[in-house]
C-alpha cells in the first residue's frame, strides 16, 4: 500500500470520526435541552420553524437566565406569600375574578422578589421557562384566563382551572425552584 493511500484513508477516517463526534454532541445537546425545556422545547420548535432556530432561541433563554440573580426566599418570605395565596383562595367563594387577578399579582410579585424580571408577559414566559419549562403552559393559560376574566368573559369553571394552574408554578417559585413535598 502506498503513502498516499495510506494518507487518504487515514484522513477518510479522521473525517468519519469528526462528524460522528459532532452528530453525538448535537444529539447530546438537543437531549439536554428537550429535558431542561420539558413540553417548551416542541412549543419553541413549532413557533420558530425548525429545531435549530428553536434551540438558538432556547440557549439565548439560557444565557439571559443566567444573567440573572435568581436568589431563594427567606422563611418569612415564603410564609408571606403563603398566607397571600391562602386568602386569595379563600376570596374565590365569594369573588372568584378578583382572586384569579390576585393569585396573577402574587405570582408576579414572587418572581420580582426572587429575582426575576417581571416587565411583560412574554419575557417573564421565557425567564421562567428556563428553570420552570414543565409548568409554564399553566402559568400561559391561567394567564389568558385571568385577561378574559378581566372583560367578564371567563367561566367559574374556567377561573376555577386558573386558580389550580397558577398554583403549580407559585408553589415551585416558593419553594425556590423545587415542587414542594406532598403532605
Amino acid at each position: 500500500m502506498s503513502t498516499e493511500t495510506l494518507i487518504a484513508i487515514i484522513a477518510a477516517v479522521v473525517v468519519v470520526l469528526l462528524l460522528c463526534a459532532l452528530v453525538t454532541w448535537r444529539v447530546t445537546r438537543r437531549r439536554h435541552l428537550r429535558e431542561q425545556f420539558g413540553p417548551e422545547y416542541e412549543r419553541v420548535v413549532e413557533e420558530e420553524g425548525s429545531r435549530s432556530a428553536a434551540e438558538r432561541e432556547l440557549r439565548e433563554r439560557q444565557q439571559r437566565h443566567d444573567a440573572l440573580e435568581i436568589k431563594p426566599l427567606s422563611a418569612t418570605d415564603r410564609e408571606k406569600y403563603a398566607q397571600g395565596w391562602s386568602r386569595a383562595q379563600e376570596e374565590f367563594v365569594d369573588h372568584p375574578d378578583d382572586a384569579v387577578h390576585e393569585a396573577d399579582r402574587l405570582v408576579t410579585a414572587l418572581m420580582s422578589e426572587r429575582g426575576y424580571p417581571t416587565k411583560g408577559f412574554e419575557q417573564q414566559v421565557s425567564d421562567l421557562s428556563v428553570e420552570h419549562g414543565r409548568t409554564l403552559e399553566n402559568y400561559r393559560t391561567a394567564h389568558e384566563v385571568s385577561d378574559r376574566s378581566s372583560r367578564h368573559q371567563a367561566t367559574t369553571e374556567e377561573l376555577r382551572g386558573a386558580m389550580v394552574r397558577y398554583r403549580t408554578l407559585f408553589d415551585e417559585l416558593l419553594h425556590n425552584g423545587h415542587r414542594p413535598q406532598e403532605q
